[in-house]
Parts: C-alpha cells; structure tokens; sequence
C-alpha cells in the first residue's frame, strides 16, 4: 500500500521555486572562468534537490531535464569543464524553463516538454564535446567529460520499513534507475508476513538491481539520498566494459536487452524463486478536481516570532484567568479597581498579540527586489545598454500581500527607466557621462509607510515631447500654462505614450496610469521628479498592511463610513463664497490655489443625510488621482485603527466601497474607496481638470 505524494506536493513547489530563486541569483554573480567552488555548490545543491524531489513525486519530465543541468554542473565544479558564458546564459534559460514548467506541474497542467527539448539538446551537445568554442571558452588542453564506456553496476536495494510513512516512494527511484541505462530488476518478497500481520504502512521488500550505463557511482547514489540514512544499499561495480562480460566479479553478468528506450515500462526482471516482475508505472496524474495553487497560499516563519507570538498568547491567558477569578461568585465594589486594571491589561495583551501577529505577515522587500538583478541583466542586454542595479534597504519589512501586489507595477517602472531613461553608451559619453548607467532601487519605513523608489542617472523626462503629445490627445491646451512638474505628471493619463514606436519592452508614460490605479488599490500612492539630463525618480508610498487600516470616522445620518487616514488632506467648513456650479453638473469649492469638486456622501451612495445645506455640515479634503476632492458628511467622530473584513468576499462588489469593518458596539461600518467614490460621482475627469485650472490661475495671480 503506497502513501498519498499529493499531500506533500505544495512543500515541494515551495522548495523547488526556492532553489530556482537561489540558482538565478548564483548565476547572475558568475563570471565566465573557473567560478567560486561554495557559488557553485550552492547552484548544484539546488539543482539536485529539484531533480531528486521531482523523480520521488514522478515529475519526471522535470527530473530529465534537471538531470543534464545537474551533469554539467557537476563537471564545472570538479574542474572537469571550464565555465563560459554561453553556459551561464543557458543555465538562466533553463531556470525559466524549469521554472515554467513547476509552475504547470503546480496548476494541474502538463507541462509543455517542447519549450524544454532545445534547451536539453543544447545541454547534451555541450556535455558531447560540440560546444563551440569562443573567446571566453575553455581551452582545447581541457578534455570534455564524456565517455564512451558503459559500467555494469548491482545495486542491492533494501529501503527502510518505515519510509512510505515519510512520503518516500521507491517505484519513483526505480523509474529514475531506469532513466541512467539499461536496466533489469528482481524484486524480493520474501519478508512479507502473512496477510493477517500486514502492516498497510510498513515496506516488506527489497530489490535487486542490474544497470548496465555510463554514469558514476555517486550518480546512482544519489537517487537514494532521501531514504539512505534508514536503508541497507550496497552499490558495486562489477563490470567496466560493455563487451568485457568476462571481468564481471563473482557474479555472473546478468543479460540485457539493447534497448534504446529506457523508460520503466521497458523494464525487465531477473527471476529468481522468490522474486517478481517489477514493471513501475507512470508517474500518478494528480486529481483534476485540486484547486490551483497559488504562490500566496503559504509563508514562512521566523521562530522568533513564533516565539514571541506564544509569549503573547501565555500574557492573554493569564489576564483571562485573572478576570475570571475577580468576576466568580457576587460582585463586589472592592473589586471594582481589580476589574478596571485587569481590562486594561486584556487591552494591553490584545494590542500585543495583534502586533505580533501581524509581524508574521510581514516580509523583507528582497523578496522582491531579488527578481530585478536578472530582469536588468537580460533586459540591459537587449538594448545594448550597460546597466548596474543597486539595492537598497532590502531588509525593509512589508506585508506579504502588498508585496506581491507591487510586483509588477514595479517592474513596469524599472523596464521603463531602462527603456527610455537611461541612455545608450555613446550618448552617455557624449554628455559627459559615465558609460555605465545606474538604477537604483530603494526601500525604508517613513511614519506608519512604506517608501519605495525608483531611481535611474538618465535623461529625465522630454517635457516638450509630453507636452506636445498632450496638445495631440487633447488632454490639455495649447493656450494652457502648466509648470514642468504638472506637464510631467501628465503620462499617468490613460492610454498616453510619447514613444515614436511601439517597443515590446516599454514606452516611458505607456501603460502608466495602470501602475498609478494599481498603486492607489494599494491604498498608496506614487509621485514623480525628473531633471533633465539628470534622471529621474518614482516615489512610491504604501501602507505596511492591508489588513489594518487608520481611518477616520465619518457620520452622514444613521450611517457610519470610514476614510483612510492616508487620504485625507484635511477637513474644513465650508465658505458658501467660495462655492461655484459648474455647468449645472456639480459645485467645486476655491481652496487656495485650486478648485475642489464637492461629493454629497448621502447623494453618491442615495440614502438621506441630516444636514441641508453645505454650511451645515464638514467637508473632508482628500486625495485622488494626483488631484483633491472633498466629500461633504454630517460630522467627523474618531480615528481608529481598523481591521479591514472583504465586502467582495461576504456580500458582493459595491461601488465606492473597499472594504468593512465591525466596530466596538458590535455594528458594521463601510470603507470608502476614494477613486470609486469619484468614479461612482461622475467627478473623475473633473478632479483633474480642476486640479490645473487651479494651478494655472494661481500662476497666473
């Protein structure tokens, strides 16, 4: 009776993607030449870890493949083979094919073996000696690690009775026995008791294996390293040529059939009176009815913090037993002072585990960070361009869902800077540069957020091409005087380009109102500064957790709603001088230097409000969409820290509204999305408009 792989299957994905993570970050450090023996280590140790734990799950399409990587590799870091950079760049192709590949094995979807098979065939013909030399090559004095020569190998195999209750399963390693050459194995049955005193966990047998191939001992041994440390396996050579049958040890040479295919279903036995066929099947398809995984479905925890979370929860109980002994039998007055101090220290404990546990969702940026040095070097490669990443702050903590949330709209950044604004070698020269551009990437906590930018040393922004694009498209007019900073600020309207050419990398301001919107789902926001000739850098604020949420509290009526304490600017009566219609649509409010558009909260969201007119209420100024907006309530209440419940989740999408949250008096009050509230009023372009007739008329006074 076999143990079900599939409940181990996600530990391995997490695994397996984590040595791909360290192999690419290894590979990137390498230098053609003779590399540093522990770099080089650390980049096999992660391939066989991939290919031993895809051949024991019966991935094998990821195992073959991982087996002429790991043969390469292993010859690099005997100094069998020196190392080039054709090699190095087929090692990082091979990290997304394998990569790829996972990520299908992971969703439930076969793998697409024909993106593998070139990448393969150029493994094999660099391990055949064809690889064709270069400058960086290695030298025609070193001999390749190939071989004609076959061994006859017998492999005694007797696992440990206990190894299926680990998730270890040998007809995996059998069929990766069978992979090496040609193979023949005799199963031994001879310790099964009788029925009646089967263990259904426990492994009774044994094999007796055969392989005639031309791999080495350790690769062979190898196979057995989950299970050696429990298992008798003896390996011995008894044979160095194929056509030498005469010098075969003590045993008899067992025969094989010439073959060319050496899958398990062609495996054959060597009978004996108390031995059986082995015939291993296929490696099992899981259920299709398994959910797809995703990478957020796990994280990984630092024992401190498990630690310290217990710690929290024994300081919990304590007070909870204190309480429930100061509140047995009558009440009495005398412990009224008890009661009060206890209820401050539940208060005090609660806050402290909420803390806690809110830290072990907290993760270092790297995580993020370390998927860039690669995206620069291929990318920089591409444009010809010579590009050094710096890193910063790689330590600053963030939460795991903002995190993979950020990804990408970062990414878009960085292929933008590289793209459009770091210059080419020759123009970097001409102007007085260095030929290397620099683009750097820096993280750090400011206040209750995170700050993440994006710098790079290029060009800077061409306000004048932006600005003439802007004419185009009409966003502005050719009369209207903007500052360089508000024309700039213009490549986060929609669907605005100033590429001359569509690139399949970027287009400095393509796409950028979608990293913008993703940004501000994020509950953040992303600012811009460029000098010309000198570079530019994005500005990115984010909130450490989208779990809890500093709000406002806001009453229109019987209704409670909440507004991000990052959004707010400020709150204000309202000066009915100052208030102006526009067009019959809406009112806006002269604040300063620019004109806000007025949102009635009760009208947007259509129930009734108890104030009448706009000097009655409070008008509460927020950020939106880089311009102001202010949403008119009947009375500002408390601020508070919030735990943020999905109204998606539970109910169903409302317009204006991210999220719930419960209050102390047991009743639900709603979240305010401030760009959907704006969307949901009709008001989006009017923000912006108004934002820069503001700014135009206060340049003009």
């Amino acid at each position: 009776m076999s143990v079900d792989l599939s409940q181990f299957y996600e530990v391995f994905f997490e695994e397996s993607f984590e040595g791909l993570d360290a192999m690419e970050s290894e590979l990137l450090g390498l230098e053609p030449g003779t590399p540093d023996n522990e770099t080089i280590n650390t980049i096999f140790r992660a391939a066989h870890s991939i290919k031993g734990g895809s051949g024991t799950f019966g991935f094998n399409s990821v195992s073959e493949f991982t087996h002429v990587i790991e043969t390469l590799l292993d010859q690099i870091r005997d100094g069998r083979r020196l190392l080039t950079q054709h090699q190095i760049d087929l090692f990082l192709q091979s990290v997304d094919c394998m990569r790829d590949m996972l990520n299908c094995l992971r969703n439930n979807e076969e793998p697409d073996v024909e993106l593998a098979q070139p990448l393969k065939l150029a493994f094999e013909k660099i391990l055949n000696g064809d690889e064709t030399p270069g400058d960086d090559e290695a030298p025609s004095d070193v001999t390749p690690a190939t071989s004609t020569l076959d061994t006859h190998w017998h492999i005694s195999l007797k696992p440990g009775i206990d190894i299926l209750k680990t998730g270890n399963e040998p007809i995996f390693m059998l069929q990766e026995i069978a992979e090496l050459g040609d193979a023949k194995i005799a199963i031994d049955v001879s310790l099964v008791p009788m029925l009646n005193a089967v263990e259904p966990d426990n492994l009774y047998l044994s094999w007796q294996i055969d392989l005639t191939s031309q791999c080495k001992e350790e690769d062979i041994a190898e196979i057995f390293d989950w299970i050696i440390d429990e298992s008798e396996i003896e390996i011995t050579q008894s044979s160095n040529l194929v056509d030498n049958k005469d010098d075969a040890g003590d045993r008899l040479p067992v025969e094989t059939e010439n073959t060319q295919d050496s899958k398990p279903e062609n495996l054959t036995n060597a009978s004996t009176e108390s031995s059986a066929v082995v015939t291993p099947p296929p490696a099992p398809k899981k259920e299709a009815t398994q959910s797809k995984a995703t990478e957020s479905s796990s994280i990984r925890v630092s024992i401190d913090k498990v630690d310290s979370l217990i710690n929290m929860v024994g300081e919990l109980v304590i007070t909870q037993a204190m309480l429930t002994q100061l509140t047995d039998g009558e009440f009495d007055k005398s412990k009224l002072a008890s009661i009060q101090e206890g209820m401050a220290q539940l208060a005090h404990n609660t806050r402290d585990l909420q803390e806690s546990v809110m830290r072990i969702r907290m993760l270092p940026i790297s995580f993020v960070f370390s998927r860039f040095p690669r995206l620069v070097r291929d990318t920089s490669k591409k444009l010809n361009k010579k590009i050094n990443l710096v890193l910063r702050g790689e330590n600053t903590e963030l939460d795991k869902t903002v995190m993979e949330k950020i990804s990408d709209p970062m990414v878009h950044l960085v292929r933008n800077s590289m793209d459009h604004g770091i210059e080419i070698p020759e123009e970097r020269l001409a102007t007085g540069k260095e030929e290397t551009g620099t683009l750097t990437l820096n993280a750090y906590h400011q206040g209750g957020n995170v700050v993440v930018e994006i710098v790079d040393d290029g060009k800077g922004l061409n306000t004048d091409k932006i600005k003439s694009k802007a004419i185009e498209n009409g966003l502005i007019k050719e009369s209207d005087d903007l500052s360089e900073q508000q024309i700039n600020e213009l490549i986060f309207e929609p669907g605005f380009s100033t590429a001359d050419e569509v690139s399949d990398l970027s287009g400095r301001g393509v796409g950028m109102d979608v990293v913008r919107r993703n940004i501000q789902a994020l509950n953040g926001s992303v600012e811009l500064q460029s000098v010309k000739g000198k570079g530019s850098t994005f500005t990115i604020r984010l909130p450490l957790t989208l779990a809890i949420l500093d709000g406002q509290l806001i009453r229109v009526a019987d209704h409670i709603y909440i507004i991000p304490l990052i959004n707010i600017i400020e709150s204000l009566q309202i000066d009915p001088s100052k208030v102006n219609n526009v067009g019959g649509e809406y009112d806006v409010l002269r604040l300063r230097d620019e004109y806000v558009p007025i949102i009635r909260l009760h009208q947007a969201f259509n129930h009734q409000a108890d104030c009448s007119k706009l000097t009655e209420g409070l008008l509460v100024v927020v950020e939106s969409d880089n311009g102001k907006v202010g949403i008119w309530v009947d009375e500002l209440l408390g601020q508070q820290q919030v735990v943020i419940k999905s109204l998606e989740a539970n109910y169903r999408k409302v317009d204006g509204i991210s999220g719930a949250t419960i209050l102390g008096d047991g009743t639900v009050s709603l979240i305010i999305d401030i760009i959907g509230l704006v969307k949901l009023a009709g008001l989006r372009k009017a923000v912006r408009v108004n934002a820069l007739a503001g700014k135009q008329d206060a340049g003009a006074r």
